[in-house]
């Protein structure tokens, strides 16, 4: 600072960094030289900052040390190198050029500064060191010189045409030009002005001016110390106290004092303009945005606050530990680069997002948790469309926003231009999984092509209901398709696995069966995946024809589990789904696969009420043809044999009541167990189909098709029929944002604005609290019905 460059003020703090060499440190209190260090370093503030009844000596900021926010205030001086080297900004680069030694030892103090030289003053720029520092320029104003400078309150230092902009402007050309140079390299700014007119780097003009301007308003900043030996920098905000400076720095009149400040000011902001002239600015619309240094710059502040940021302080302090590297995305120089680059923008983004400050918090959540950060930040930089649905994500899915800093590859995906425009058809998935597949050999190449297929779709999906692409209605079977898919495809992959180990059995088939949200197509985001296994053989195989033979109980077994594994495993593509087999005969009592005999004699002898209307949303998923015709033949006998209606809806309404008792459904938000919620509607609709298959085509997987099929059959009315519908579908798209945008249970007293404004959107409603009333009425209207139905 100004005491390294023997330019301090009348009432300057001093900026000092204290760094010892551990090997040769001579204190030890217990064996830690570094809290002896520390200790050394607080009795040297203390002595310097304490005010006595004699006053102080100096103010002390310890703050431009490495990383000042994680380390403490004395540093090794191997750990200093080593960050500089790695984490050193060029910022940090720009103060070090003030920096001398003035307390310890010499000959340390000057190796330190020796081996410290490369970092300061590099021979050679990439273009991404030269964009970082003009980076720097751009943020710090984006007025380029231009506009009307108040002088009633303005900051000699921070402001328009101030100081800081003439040290800047020496300083940038020092670090661009200096490691060529060593003439260059002057820590005091006048004398670097006039190295820098002597090189033809600054036109002689410049010179002049700026140095002229800066022996003025350092005169007048001193002047404005001594008043009251404040450490400020700002021009009284009244006409009568700036009188009084006018007179103080010796103008015979206010109007005199007024033009030459006003000709000095514009100068420096005239040349400070200029020296970027073809450089766009990062922050135009709105106004400052600085976050160079240790401490929050109050146009920052003002700028943060304007843009909709609550708390901007937090905001900055962030963005400062970005720069400094401490999260994996910004550990690279070339990707805090970028970074630098791209703030104002990511910003601008985030603010008009319906909650900036939340919206920002969910980003930094985001990037913290990405791997690398050159890649996402170039895509960004590259792409402002991307980088506002990343904004839109923030603010409104933080569920969304966490899956994509775990699986930041699929923003690749973004890059097809159907991304945002289609969700694709069974076929089309079916294909893209081909050309995935074809990719990555062996059965762990298909583990991980199905679970970036995954990925990629999800996401797809997850970007369309958030942006409104896609109504809400196509999300549950699109989700399901890629389930479906996934399934089908890797069904030969896991048999031919199990083939290889043990061999195949004779006249030995497998299926695999979907129930729940899978078999009727009402996924969403995070669906577990409701499976049951069923195979059969030849009655007089009694092994395997492998050399490590089976019975056919432990064969396929072996095989469901061995399939349950590849859509649960974690591997280095992630995991696909959760499995739930408790809806096979007997659940965890029975085997996780099940022969179709035992199957079919199961259901017909055997099963509850409960399980035979979780029957109702069974589909074969993959399987050899004649398994599957058998398993659906099981299914339809079991689901059409005559039952008494009156014992099915009393098991139904017992079964309710245990699940209201372990899961009661407090609020209207408790969407699923909610009285009138979507449990409730599909128990109306399996249970009326238990009552109705056996005369009536009435069975349908999907709960809105049963209910229609149910009015045709007479079982319901047309009025009920509606009101039904209408419940499952608003509850349905309410569902299919929640666990796209959340994790947890949705709290609208917590909620942000921008989830709330998606929940409106997908309810097609006014506003959020004309949501709550249609969707406590719909609730109701179903209850009335659901409880007129099971009496």
């Amino acid at each position: 600072g100004k005491h390294g460059a023997f330019e301090l003020n009348y009432s300057s703090d001093i900026d000092i960094v204290v760094f010892y060499e551990a090997e040769r440190f001579p204190f030890s209190v217990g064996g830690e030289k570094r809290r002896t260090a520390v200790e050394i370093v607080k009795g040297i503030v203390k002595l310097l900052a304490d005010a006595t009844s004699e006053g102080y000596v100096f103010r002390v900021d310890l703050r431009l040390r490495p990383d000042a926010g994680a380390t403490q205030v004395a540093i090794s001086a191997k750990a200093a190198e080593e960050y500089y080297e790695l984490m050193g900004q060029n910022w940090e680069r720009a103060a070090m050029i003030k920096a001398r030694a003035c307390a310890g030892d010499a000959q340390a103090a000057a190796q330190f500064q020796k081996n410290l030289s490369p970092f300061i003053w590099r021979k050679y720029l990439d273009f991404a060191a030269i964009q970082d520092i003009h980076s720097i320029k751009r943020q710090i104003h984006s007025h380029g010189g231009h506009g009307t400078i108040a002088l009633l309150g303005h900051n000699l230092k921070l402001g328009r045409g101030g100081i800081r902009e003439i040290e800047f402007f020496a300083q940038t050309q020092q670090l661009i030009l200096g490691g060529r140079d060593a003439s260059l390299r002057s820590p005091r700014t006048l004398e670097a002005l006039g190295a820098l007119e002597a090189r033809g780097a600054i036109s002689c003009r410049s010179m002049d001016e700026l140095s002229e301007a800066y022996c003025f308003l350092r005169k007048l900043e001193h002047r404005l110390q001594m008043i009251e030996d404040q450490q400020t920098h700002t021009l009284p905000k009244t006409q009568e106290e700036l009188n009084r400076v006018a007179c103080f720095c010796g103008f015979d009149s206010m109007m005199e004092f007024e033009t030459e400040l006003l000709k000095q000011l514009r100068n420096v902001a005239s040349n400070y303009g200029q020296l970027f002239e073809q450089e766009a600015p990062l922050s135009a619309e709105y106004g400052s945005l600085v976050f160079t240094g240790v401490d929050d710059d109050p146009d920052t502040m003002e700028t943060l606050a304007k843009m909709g940021f609550s708390a901007p302080g937090i905001v900055a302090a962030a963005i400062r530990g970005w720069h400094h590297g401490r999260i994996r995305a910004t550990r690279t120089q070339r990707a805090r680069a970028i970074l630098t680059h791209l703030i104002p923008s990511l910003l601008d983004a985030l603010s008009k997002t319906a909650d900036p400050q939340n919206a920002f918090v969910h980003f930094d959540r985001f990037i913290s948790g990405v791997p690398g950060g050159v890649q996402l930040f170039s895509l960004l930089s590259a792409r402002p469309d991307f980088l506002k649905l990343i904004a839109e994500i923030a603010g409104s899915a933080p569920r969304l926003a966490e899956y994509l800093s775990r699986n930041a590859s699929v923003l690749d995906a973004l890059i097809d231009p159907d991304f945002l425009t289609e969700i694709p058809r069974p076929s089309e998935l079916k294909e893209k999984f081909a050309i995935e597949r074809a990719r990555l050999p062996g059965f762990e190449g298909a583990l991980d092509a199905a679970r970036r297929f995954a990925r990629e779709e999800m996401f797809r999906i997850g970007v369309q209901i958030i942006r409104g692409e896609a109504d809400t209605a196509r999300a549950g079977p699109a989700y399901a398709a890629i389930a479906e898919t996934i399934i089908e495809k890797l069904h030969p992959e896991v048999e031919g696995d199990i083939r290889a180990a043990h061999g195949g059995f004779a006249g030995g088939a497998f299926a695999v069966l979907a129930l729940g949200k899978l078999g009727g197509r009402e996924m969403t985001a995070g669906s577990d995946l409701d499976l049951v296994f069923v195979y059969t053989h030849d009655a007089e195989a009694k092994r395997s024809e492998g050399p490590r033979a089976l019975g056919p109980g432990q064969y396929y077994s072996r095989t469901s589990q061995r399939f349950i594994t590849a859509l649960t495993a974690m591997t280095t593509e992630g995991r696909l789904y959760e499995v739930d087999t408790r809806l096979r005969p007997s659940g965890n009592q029975g085997p996780v696969a099940v022969s179709l005999a035992s199957f079919e004699q199961y259901h017909a002898e055997k099963a509850w009420t409960w399980e035979r209307m979780a029957l109702t949303r069974a589909r074969i998923m993959s399987g050899p043809a004649e398994l599957v015709e058998k398993v659906q033949g099981v299914i339809a006998k079991t689901l059409t044999a005559p039952r008494e209606p009156a014992e099915i809806m009393r098991d139904a309404l017992e079964m309710r009541g245990k699940i209201a008792a372990q899961f009661p459904g407090k609020s209207i938000w408790d969407i699923k167990f909610a009285p009138g919620g979507l449990v409730d509607l599909e128990f109306i609709a399996q249970g009326l189909q238990l009552c109705f298959a056996a005369k009536a085509d009435v069975l349908d997987q999907n709960t809105i098709a049963a209910l229609e099929k149910l009015r045709i059959a007479g079982a319901l009315s047309g009025d009920d029929t509606q009101r039904l519908i209408e419940a499952a579908r608003f509850q349905h798209a309410l569902t299919q944002v929640l666990r796209i945008a959340l994790n947890g249970p949705f709290k609208p007293e917590a909620a942000s604005a921008g989830l709330k404004a998606l929940l409106v959107r997908a309810a097609k409603a006014d506003d959020f609290a004309s949501l709550e009333e249609r969707l406590a009425s719909v609730q109701r209207e179903a209850r009335e019905i659901f409880s007129r139905l099971f009496h």
